[in-house]
């Protein structure tokens, strides 16, 4: 059988980043997401408010060059006290 999810690398990535809403949250997500995969395509993040505005949704899109960097990139934004959810 098949793994059909399996990725091959390198290859874009999109990660959504969720969090409450705080001026500097983009910034603080986009310095993680550095740490992990160097520069940051221009065009590659997206900042989108909740209904009630409560809430931020931040999507990066990244290029990836191995599961273990993606790996470690969602442990780092996930135990972040300020991010709430990965996807």
């Amino acid at each position: 059988m098949t793994d059909t999810r399996a990725l091959t690398f390198p290859c874009d990535f999109p990660l959504k980043i969720m969090g409450r809403a705080a001026p500097d949250f983009d910034s603080l997500v986009v310095a993680i997401v550095r740490r992990h995969v160097g520069s940051v395509r221009e065009g590659a993040i997206s900042v989108r408010a909740s209904r009630g505005g409560n809430y931020v949704a931040v999507t990066v899109t990244v290029q990836a060059d191995s599961q273990d960097q993606l790996d470690a990139l969602y442990r780092e934004l996930s135990s972040h006290e300020r991010i709430l959810m990965v996807l």
